[in-house]
């Protein structure tokens, strides 16, 4: 008899590539947004420049107030917060290589507790013109999101290779950590992005956006 731990191990039997993939494609299309949203992240940065921060964010679509929390460890000794108007560039739907302007090749399967994830090869079939490009993705069992997004980047000034890894929490995908290693202006660099304690409100004040 095959015990419940040994399955939840190996994960569910794993479905043909050709159906993860117009399964992948339905949820992008279906993936949720959250209006309102509250989270923090601890960004540490290696290289030209040193930083080891942490920040709250709260973010209503385009309006987001970003407030510092510590730096190096240590609070900052006046307020230093930031409010502004900017996009989610970790967001799933933005960065999630899609059927049609990415060929994707399947590589294999991956157990995982209680489901079986699908690792991608992702190759652009137009180059993009900001020098972003997603090598791989490992597509999730159940929801057919992306668990890892695997990238390359590259400018005038840096590039590097990096990854963005997701995961549910309260019925959104999200961001859980951001990776990047390369160079800038030469010389080697590292970064590191651990994002947690999300929070969907209903609402926030506009006085959380510098409105009264």
């Amino acid at each position: 008899m095959t015990s419940l731990f040994a399955v939840l191990l190996v994960g569910a039997a794993p479905l043909d590539s050709q159906l993860v993939l117009q399964n992948y494609a339905r949820a992008l299309t279906a993936v949720k947004t959250p209006a309102y949203e509250i989270f923090s992240y601890a960004v540490s940065q290696a290289g030209p420049n040193d930083i080891e921060q942490r920040h709250r964010i709260y973010r209503a679509g385009l309006a987001v107030r970003d407030e510092t929390i510590s730096i190096d460890g240590s609070r900052p000794k006046t307020d230093a917060i930031a409010i502004g108007k900017r996009g989610d560039r970790y967001a799933v739907g933005l960065l999630a290589p899609r059927p049609g302007a990415y060929e994707l090749l399947f590589v294999r399967a991956i157990p995982a507790a209680g489901r079986t994830d699908y690792l991608f090869d992702a190759t652009p079939l137009v180059k993009a013109a900001t020098g972003f490009s997603v090598r791989q993705v490992t597509i999730d069992g159940e929801t057919f999101l992306p668990r890892s997004i695997v990238f390359r980047t590259s400018s005038a000034a840096a590039r590097g290779d990096g990854e963005v890894r997701y995961a549910p929490f309260g019925g959104y995908w999200v961001p859980v950590l951001a990776t990047v290693t390369g160079t800038v202006g030469g010389r080697p660099a590292r970064e590191r992005i651990a994002f947690g304690e999300y929070r969907f409100p209903t609402s926030l004040p506009p006085s959380t956006f510098g409105k009264r």
